[in-house]
């Protein structure tokens, strides 16, 4: 997939009922796609997603992402081919690692194997192949397959990754990578010379607070990245954060004080890893970004101060910025 496209993406914690409204506006708006977290704690995916379907009729949607250590592959293709069939041929598919997996016990100690190996088996269970399938980590046994037909058997596949080894391996299984946290025009230039150039789309996602009042938006967006930099910050371009600067991030946000950690965040920082500001300081970042190679934006959780009229101000100020015809 290539071309400059937005979409948007929501966290998994509202109540059922909000999802397809605010995904109804985003499609109103224009927006080219609506995706829905996965994270550690939050809800799984798969109902949000439902309802996105049922209250839209163009944009694509999909998981960003799952992983196949909390959720099964053949849980995964099942599960991905009923969205598809409710958004009538509108899914896609986002695979990551996954973070907070410790909270949990799992430490993957393969996890480039075991994405690619999931890629594989998904893919080989939308096809509802009857072969066997052999692997290190996920097997099977063939003789069986998905107990009804897929509609679309292939689904396009998203990657949700920063390592150099992992995006390389998985290329032949995707259309799309996704760099998530970050908001930083030099992975443009960076993911294309670590792919040459391969033919895949770069999608780039990160917290995203817009607001009338810049200040306050941007305030509000240093205690959301917060939790998150310290996940990210050694990842892809280097951030050239001083350490005791990022120490000092760490040591706040994992005594959940996001308030504090967030002061140690600087504007400039704040500029490279999360879409913040009024809305044509917002319109101008995403815009270095296609201009640096990004084919998709991706705006984040939480939007604005006030959900709606974030996607609200994204919607009428910042995608008709963007020259996206």
């Amino acid at each position: 997939m290539r071309g400059r496209s937005v979409s948007i993406a929501f966290q998994t914690n509202k109540p059922l009922s909000a999802y397809g409204p605010l995904a109804a506006a985003a499609e109103g708006y224009g927006f080219g796609g609506v995706s829905v977290f996965n994270d550690m704690l939050y809800q799984s995916a798969w109902l949000p997603l439902l309802e996105i379907a049922r209250a839209t009729s163009r944009v694509r949607i999909g998981p960003a992402a799952v992983n196949p250590f909390t959720c099964h592959p053949v849980n995964i293709a099942a599960n991905i081919a009923l969205i598809d069939e409710a958004s009538g041929g509108r899914a896609y598919l986002g695979f990551a690692r996954g973070a907070w997996l410790d909270f949990v016990g799992l430490r993957p100690d393969r996890p480039v194997k075991a994405l690619i190996e999931a890629m594989a088996r998904v893919r080989h269970l939308l096809r509802r192949s009857t072969e066997p399938l052999a692997g290190e980590i996920f097997s099977l046994a063939g003789g069986e397959a998905l107990r009804w037909e897929a509609i679309r058997p292939d689904i396009p596949f998203l990657l949700g990754s920063w390592g150099p080894k992992m995006i390389r391996e998985g290329l032949p299984f995707v259309d799309e990578v996704k760099l998530g946290g970050t908001a930083n025009p030099d992975v443009g230039p960076w993911f294309r010379r670590l792919t040459n150039n391969a033919a895949v789309g770069l999608v780039v996602g990160a917290v995203t607070v817009v607001d009338e009042d810049g200040a306050a938006a941007r305030s509000l967006a240093r205690r959301e990245v917060a939790l998150y930099l310290p996940v990210v910050a050694e990842l892809g371009p280097k951030l050239d954060i001083d350490p005791e600067i990022l120490d000092g991030i760490r040591t706040a946000a994992a005594r959940y004080d996001f308030e504090a950690a967030g002061r140690f965040i600087s504007d400039d920082l704040l500029r490279r890893i999360a879409f913040a500001g009024t809305p044509e300081e917002v319109a101008e970042q995403a815009l270095e970004l296609l201009d640096a190679g990004v084919d998709r934006i991706e705006f984040g959780t939480p939007h604005g101060l006030n959900e709606h009229e974030g996607v609200r101000l994204l919607g009428e100020r910042v995608l008709p910025a963007l020259r996206l015809q």
